[in-house]
């Protein structure tokens, strides 16, 4: 899996950015001039090594032609030195950015500067302390269900890696190659974490070794054969791309990805079955971290604890309300959820036809949602979205729903994929929420404005979970808020429901890590507050395993949103207006829950001045 720096940058999908904005453009060749000016130059610096780095970040961006031709052809490493030297650059690039004047910022200059300052301090202290797994911390094991080149590179391939002349798909051969060399130096890596005291638990072993053997198939059936093959034919692209790419397949790829499956299955009796981070070397101190990083906040578990525990209270009351007016009396709130999801009538049919069905019903949703946002947002994003089905080969291992940003030049639209391995897993009464989530208002209307916006361009490639999963979580409440279930009381439950969910990461989360519970009491505990079938709270519970605190970003994040919009609201009176303040938060760029505090306070001094 990629590196957290990396995921900074790409975690929300793809980007498509030429040059710098505001006074970066012309200032990076030159670092004398205000204090602002040179944070300009630095910001850049860092963001072209960011470049340097990670090829496969080049591609995201739609970068990888021209200068940057070469990274087409690449992966980044995945070694032990690779590692090391990130750490490095962590580092020098904070002594770099401390050496400014901080109290010489105004402005979105200052935002910008506290911005970056918060992900670099935040990954250096982890670093300082922790050897073992990605940089910083959260993601404390090398290969897992989640993570590993085995887990993002075919899908990456697949899906970002662009194949229009000879030279793509010739750099798609490369790829591929470099792919079992990856794989091999995550072998070094997770080896060396074990002789440190870190290996995962048994079941995260055993959903990996799942997935990997569920990789292993027949050449000519292998995705990472078909798409080269097919997408150069498609182009007219002479060449036998097919025998080319099942020849590195079997002679490099196979064999590397043997080589892990052997290293897991070696490591299986040697591992427990606790579910918590606190088992790891110096681990309670690895949560905490690992809990700072994801919400941006000095939140203690306890706290974050008691936040989900009272939503869950608050948010159950309203359910039970719906429930009973819709037949629904018997059991607690999450049984009778979990019973309304397992009624067929709400399904639409497990076939591809159904699940055509179910994608027209999400993009109607989201075509209607656009055309009422002007009511709440003065600026609105120039590029669209549309919804796709997750292609079917990684449907296993992939998540429920996620969303990619569109390019810059309008080669891609922005992307909401949903899941459709199973469509009983989304009921009609969920669809939704999810849509508002994923597409407008929520991911879509942030990370589309963010990357059209004035700002850095580190700084328009970066995605922070508390900030961009806390509007999303914000943008479900909106809709909400703007009617949208007036007439459908279990549309308004499918938002109480997701809504259930993210109060139960709160507690489940923190109830692993810091409390340690066991796997199976985070399942039971997640399915009573939620009512999500048991099957989906354990592949919850199993993603939460190997990516401590993320899961408690959502709903911390959502709850400063509407703490900052009422202190927005009791401080201007009159002069507050909903739109202004929806730009006033999503054109900053993503920003920690600290600084977006600032944010507000700067939108509401300039209010007043008006």
């Amino acid at each position: 899996m990629q590196t957290r720096r990396q995921m900074l940058f790409t975690a929300a999908g793809a980007l498509a950015l030429a040059g710098g904005a505001g006074r970066a453009s012309g200032a990076f060749a030159q670092a004398a001039g205000s204090a602002g000016d040179r944070l300009d130059v630095l910001l850049e610096s860092f963001y072209q090594s960011a470049l340097d780095d990670s090829p496969e970040l080049v591609t995201r961006l739609g970068l990888d032609s021209g200068p940057r031709a070469a990274a087409k052809h690449q992966l980044s490493p995945a070694s032990i030195s690779a590692l090391s030297a990130e750490r490095a650059k962590t580092a020098d690039q904070l002594a770099r950015l401390l050496a400014l004047p901080r109290g010489e910022l105004t402005g979105m200059d200052a935002i910008n500067y506290d911005a970056v300052k918060f992900s670099l301090e935040t990954d250096h202290a982890a670093n300082r302390q922790f050897v073992y797994g990605e940089e910083g911390a959260g993601q404390p094991y090398v290969v897992s269900q989640l993570n590993g080149a085995y887990q993002y590179v075919p899908d990456f391939l697949g899906s970002q890696h662009v194949i229009e002349t000879k030279e793509d798909a010739d750099a798609y051969l490369s790829r591929l190659e470099a792919f079992a060399t990856v794989m091999d130096q995550e072998i070094e890596r997770v080896r060396r974490d074990v002789d440190l005291g870190v290996i995962p638990p048994d079941f995260v072993i055993e959903r990996a070794l799942t997935q990997m053997n569920g990789l292993k198939t027949d050449p000519a059936a292998s995705p990472l054969v078909t798409s080269v093959a097919e997408r150069a034919t498609a182009k007219g692209i002479a060449g036998d791309y097919a025998g080319q790419a099942s020849a590195i397949y079997v002679d490099k790829v196979l064999p590397a990805l043997e080589r892990q499956i052997a290293l897991m299955g070696e490591l299986a009796p040697r591992a427990v079955h606790d579910a918590g981070v606190w088992r790891l070397p110096d681990g309670e101190a690895y949560y905490e971290h690992a809990l700072r990083g994801s919400t941006t906040t000095s939140l203690t578990a306890e706290e974050v604890h008691q936040m989900g525990l009272e939503q869950a209270r608050q948010l159950s009351a309203r359910a039970d309300v719906i429930l009973k007016a819709e037949g629904y009396t018997q059991g607690s709130v999450g049984e009778r959820i979990a019973a309304l999801f397992k009624e067929p009538k709400y399904h639409f049919p497990d076939t591809d036809a159904g699940k055509e069905e179910l994608i027209e019903s999400l993009n109607a949703m989201t075509e209607a949602m656009y055309k009422r946002l002007p009511e709440y947002f003065g600026t609105l994003p120039k590029a669209p979205v549309e919804v796709r089905r997750v292609p079917k080969f990684i449907e296993a291992g992939a998540p429920g729903g996620y969303y990619n940003q569109p390019t810059l030049d309008g080669s891609r639209p922005g992307i909401f994929w949903i899941n459709l391995r199973d469509s009983a897993e989304n009921p009609t009464w969920t669809l939704p929420t999810l849509a508002y989530h994923e597409a407008v208002p929520g991911h879509h209307m942030q990370l589309a404005l963010q990357q059209e916006a004035d700002l850095p361009m580190i700084r328009r490639a970066t995605f922070l979970s508390a900030y961009g999963e806390g509007w999303a979580l914000y943008s479900e409440e909106l809709a909400k808020e703007m009617g949208v279930y007036e007439d459908n009381p279990l549309g308004e439950l499918g938002y109480l429901q997701a809504a259930l969910f993210r109060a139960a990461r709160l507690v489940v989360d923190t109830g692993m890590h810091a409390k340690r519970w066991s796997r199976e009491q985070a399942i039971e505990t997640m399915s009573s507050i939620d009512g999500s079938p048991i099957s989906s709270s354990t592949t919850e519970i199993e993603r939460y395993a190997v990516w401590p605190g993320q899961a408690c970003s959502y709903m911390v994040g959502k709850l400063v949103w509407l703490r900052l919009r009422e202190k927005a609201r009791a401080a201007l009176g009159d002069r507050f207006d909903l739109r202004a303040f929806h730009d006033a938060g999503l054109l900053s760029g993503a920003v920690p829950l600290t600084v977006l505090e600032a944010v507000i306070d700067n939108h509401i001094a300039a209010r007043r001045a008006a």
